[in-house]
């Protein structure tokens, strides 16, 4: 279910501090988080993240068609090995 559009998207305050931070110094480093819930909104574009899996952080580089989205569906935590034979 949706958040209600009374309330609008859940962005993590701290890493839109971070990326308002990190546009006005010109730093292309990546932004470590832990907020896989936070919704991509269209400041994070051209942004490199660190996104939190459980065990280690995946790289993400947002793009155009990400936003709208959250973090963490692009930091898969479940790796399939296949059925044993």
């Amino acid at each position: 279910m949706g958040r209600s559009m009374k309330k609008g998207p859940y962005v993590d305050l701290k890493v839109l501090a971070k990326v308002m931070k990190q546009k006005q110094s010109g730093s292309r480093e990546a932004i470590k988080t832990w907020a896989r819930s936070c919704m991509i909104v269209p400041e994070f574009i051209g942004h490199n993240f660190a996104v939190h899996d459980g065990r280690k952080f995946t790289a993400l580089f947002v793009s155009e068609g990400m936003v709208g989205h959250k973090l963490g569906e692009f930091a898969i935590t479940r790796n399939y090995h296949g059925h044993s034979k």
